[in-house]
């Protein structure tokens, strides 16, 4: 079994000041997201639509703060409400953790919708200029999550040779044996634990990472280099990343407090069967005539 190497979660020391792994991620998200649009800006149906550098920073840097906000408050309200709604001044304590992917997607959609408004364009035109690049900044957060050791996987059997134990996880651990004794004996987990004092799991970051970001950066990169009608990229995220998401949730431990919600499906699982839908429903009607698609979709003029 792997044992987590529990890195420092300050990446620089500056004396009284300090750069958080997590801060630097975005750092890097952001970096890759202006080089990855500019590398857009190349291929010719792309420039054809009229788009220009400035537009490039002004679109990642709305998409950015959309993620933020828009992360955070999601994880407010999908994860953890009744404990903000007490402790209101904590959801500005960012620091300490706790972003909702869906709820920054929702904050890029706000963000992007608004930034076509602002330069008459067509809201599923800027989704799917952005589309490709925002898996590269997925990969940057999921290494993050697996540098700070947090959102663990969940419990596997001790013989896989990637398993691997999280410091973090040992009160989780402790759960786990008690309420799953059946599968504690079948697979020796306890004499795991007493080695360990940890007990093998799924590093479920490193799989999103893989998936989420570099997968999908391929599959979406090259689906996009040609001529696509207007929503088709967009629709290809949504579906992609939807059912990526959810299939690796099945490896990903759910949040201990909230746990698997109904049909045994996590919150996340949850979250991501409207991107599916929804994905698909625009696929389906970006390739028929555009003008079929609702205008909400088309024209934000």
């Amino acid at each position: 079994m792997l044992i987590h190497p529990n890195f420092d979660p300050i990446a620089i020391h500056l004396g009284v000041l300090s750069v958080r792994w997590y801060g630097l991620m975005y750092l890097i998200a952001l970096i890759l997201a202006l080089v990855f649009g500019r590398l857009r800006l190349r291929m010719p149906h792309v420039a054809e639509q009229g788009w220009k550098a400035h537009d490039i920073n002004d679109m990642v840097y709305n998409g950015i703060l959309g993620a933020i906000v828009g992360g955070r408050l999601g994880y407010v309200l999908f994860y953890k409400p009744d404990f903000y709604f007490v402790h209101p001044v904590n959801i500005l304590k960012i620091w300490e953790g706790g972003m909702s992917f869906h709820g920054g997607f929702l904050g890029v959609t706000f963000s992007m919708i608004t930034f076509a408004h602002q330069r008459k364009r067509i809201w599923l035109q800027v989704t799917d200029f952005i589309a490709p690049i925002v898996p590269a900044g997925l990969a940057a957060g999921r290494l993050g999550n697996f540098i700070n050791g947090e959102l663990w996987g969940r419990v596997t059997i001790p013989n896989v040779p990637w398993a691997m134990g999280f410091q973090g996880a040992i009160n989780e651990d402790l759960g786990w044996i008690r309420s799953h004794l059946l599968e504690t004996t079948k697979w020796s987990l306890l004499e795991v634990f007493q080695h360990y004092h940890m007990l093998p799991r799924h590093p479920s970051q490193l799989y999103e990472a893989f998936l989420e970001g570099g997968v999908l950066f391929v599959l979406l990169w090259n689906f996009a280099r040609k001529s696509r009608p207007v929503g088709a990229v967009s629709a290809v995220f949504l579906l992609s990343y939807g059912v990526v998401r959810f299939v690796v949730e099945f490896a990903r431990a759910p949040d201990d407090f909230l746990g698997l919600l109904a049909f045994h499906l996590s919150m996340g699982q949850w979250l991501s069967l409207p991107m599916i839908f929804i994905g698909l429903l625009i696929l389906i009607l970006s390739n028929q005539k555009n003008e079929r698609l609702p205008s909400t979709f088309l024209d934000n003029r």
